[in-house]
């Protein structure tokens, strides 16, 4: 089991959801068109990790990503959620960074192959403690920036996501039920980049604090 600190208890992990596209920005530098309405896949939450923790570069990738996001934890359960009720399923929120293996993604998106291998390493989800929905009063004006040894590689704002949080959760209910302790990734903005063994790494998102982890092989 994988569980993440909340109000000094341990919250068990369900899913993760993970967001396609959600900034335009960088749907632009990856060369991706724009979605009309929020597309998604699915992490294991065995690629959690917490703050001061390692990722580990596999030995299968030469190119791995960071992507920095608004995490979005699931507190109470729903099915076919409507927009007008959605936040009421929030219980907080996090700092994620979505670490992708992109030389693998790459090749399987040539292929015509689902890429869940890039994504789905251990390790490949570094994670905050949960900040309760209570404390952040409007999460689409929030800072969100992400550093590599000390120099900035992302820096946004999360009133350029594409998709509402309320939007998000309808349209994932539509496939999925959601239960207490999924996580939402609302998907990360212009600037990811390469990490490699030895790099610290460090995120923020206004109000959530911050998140440093390490590299190593």
């Amino acid at each position: 089991m994988t569980y993440l600190n909340f109000n000094g208890a341990e919250l068990e992990v369900g899913k993760i959801v993970c967001l396609l596209r959600s900034y335009a920005a960088h749907a632009e530098e990856m060369g991706s068109v724009l979605l009309d309405e929020p597309d998604f896949f699915l992490k294991p939450p065995t690629t959690i990790i917490r703050d001061g923790q390692d990722i580990i570069i596999p030995k299968e990738s030469n190119m791995v990503h960071h992507e920095v996001e608004l995490a979005v934890i699931i507190g109470k359960e729903g099915h076919f959620i409507p927009k007008e009720h959605a936040m009421k399923h929030v219980l907080g929120y996090s700092i994620l960074i979505d670490v992708t293996a992109r030389d693998i993604q790459a090749q399987a998106k040539k292929d015509g192959r689902p890429w869940t291998v890039s994504k789905g390493f251990d390790t490949f989800a570094p994670m905050s403690s949960i900040v309760p929905k209570s404390k952040i009063n409007d999460p689409y004006g929030l800072d969100i920036w992400l550093k590599v040894n000390g120099e900035y590689r992302q820096k946004s704002n999360t009133s350029l996501l594409l998709f509402k949080i309320s939007e998000i959760i309808t349209s994932i209910s539509k496939v999925m039920t959601l239960e207490p302790g999924d996580i939402i990734a609302t998907g990360t903005p212009e600037g990811v980049s390469q990490i490699v063994p030895g790099d610290t790494v460090e995120a923020g998102i206004d109000g959530l604090g911050t998140l440093n982890v390490g590299v190593q092989e």
